[in-house]
């Protein structure tokens, strides 16, 4: 894996491989970038990382995995935003994050070990240990299914994580500081469409547990 030179907020420049890894498993949505008849497009999807691949699925139509798979090289990335930050004045307040933008070219996946391997990734790294309490999918629905490998060419990663900066000379006396923000998982709710209630199993435990 290769790393992109941050030219703003170099400060923030973070590029070693585990920052990277750490941000992308923190996480399971990311946006895509990619280019179609010249035009910028980009959406939201779900990911799952194995070493330097991310792993999507979709459609056999999907019309964004269809065109990330031309030869183009396409951009991958993922944020958490984990605070505001209060500064002194307007100018100087900002935002803690982890950031990761990520550079490739995708392929569709078409050895068959590989796709289920994939589609196990993403599953997991979703709701992990999921597949110990229901099946994958039919065969039918896993042959519909497109696998998209997409490899890491080239990475940046930036990291803000600290107090407000060069706000010690505004003439104001007022609050200022970081108001933290994180994800939080709710209780869950069953679904009541089988009339019938069933226990939590460990992985929807596991799972909350992850965004407590």
């Amino acid at each position: 894996m290769e790393f992109n030179k941050t030219k703003r907020g170099s400060i923030r420049e973070r590029n070693d491989e585990q920052t990277v890894y750490d941000i992308l498993d923190a996480g399971f949505l990311c946006h895509v970038a990619f280019q179609f008849e010249g035009k910028a497009m980009i959406i939201p999807t779900a990911y799952g990382r194995f070493e330097d691949k991310i792993y999507f699925h979709g459609s056999k139509n999907n019309f964004t995995f269809n065109q990330m798979c031309n030869g183009q090289v396409s951009c991958v990335s993922v944020t958490h935003l984990d605070g505001i930050v209060f500064a002194r004045n307007m100018f100087h307040s900002s935002a803690n994050y982890r950031s990761v933008v990520l550079f490739g070219k995708s392929e569709i996946v078409t050895d068959n070990d590989e796709r289920l391997h994939a589609l196990n990734v993403i599953s997991e790294h979703i709701a992990p240990g999921r597949l110990n309490d229901v099946p994958l999918g039919t065969a039918t629905e896993i042959a519909g299914t497109m696998v998209i490998r997409f490899t890491i060419d080239s990475a940046t990663a930036k990291v803000r994580d600290c107090m407000p900066m060069k706000d010690e000379d505004v003439p104001v006396e007022v609050w200022s500081g970081i108001l933290p923000l994180k994800l939080v998982a709710g209780e869950p709710i069953q679904d009541e469409k089988f009339g019938k209630q069933f226990p939590i199993t460990d992985a929807i435990k596991t799972s909350k547990k992850r965004f407590k």
